[in-house]
Formats: structure tokens, sequence, C-alpha cells
């Protein structure tokens, strides 16, 4: 699964395309910590959190993370939408809750 596969799902929007549309997902990783989240994500994981600051991009970043969903209806602020656009950081937004949209994610990995 790739993030592109979430621009046809319902449940998904997008609110930066970014550069890792045609990335693969290893995994989906659910923390809203960021210092847990920094130390234990695994590259290429699909981040679902609520956490929609500058300093999540940063994490993703960091992590090599291909994705981020932001659950729960939560949104990035104008200043988190222009960095994840000036930076190709790839997002997704969702009203479901983390473990909802995390177990989405997992079913489309594991068919």
């Amino acid at each position: 699964m790739k993030p592109r596969d979430f621009l046809g799902m319902k449940e998904f929007n997008v609110l930066c395309e970014g550069n890792n549309l045609d990335r693969e997902i290893s995994v989906p990783y659910c923390c809203d910590l960021l210092s847990v989240a920094m130390a234990n994500m695994p590259a290429g994981a699909a981040w679902v959190t609520v956490m929609a600051n500058v300093n999540t991009l940063a994490v993703a970043t960091l992590t090599d993370a291909a994705c981020i969903i932001l659950a729960g209806g939560v949104s990035l602020d104008e200043l988190g939408q222009k960095k994840v656009t000036e930076q190709g950081i790839t997002v997704f937004k969702t009203e479901l809750p983390i473990f909802e949209a995390a177990l989405l994610v997992h079913k489309h990995l594991n068919g």
C-alpha cells in the first residue's frame, strides 16, 4: 500500500500530496507523544496522530515516515500547511479516531 491509495478512500482527505505518494507504507503507527514517536516509529510508517503542529512535521521528517494521517478531525493550522507544502510532506486528514484510522490502514496493508 502507498499513500496514493488513500486518495480514492472516502475516509481520508488529502491536506498535502507531498513527495511520498508512491512510497511503500511499512506499517501504521499510532502515537501522540512526539519523543516516543521519534524514538520508536519505523521508517515508512503511516503515522496516525492528533498532534497537528510543526513539531509533528519535524518528527515525521526525522523518522522518515511515509505520511502523516491526522485523526479525529484535527487539521493543520496555516503555518503547518505552509510547512508541509514547502517540505513535501504527505499529509491526510480523517474524522476517524486514531485506532480506527490505523486499523483501516492495517487492513489494506494485509489484504
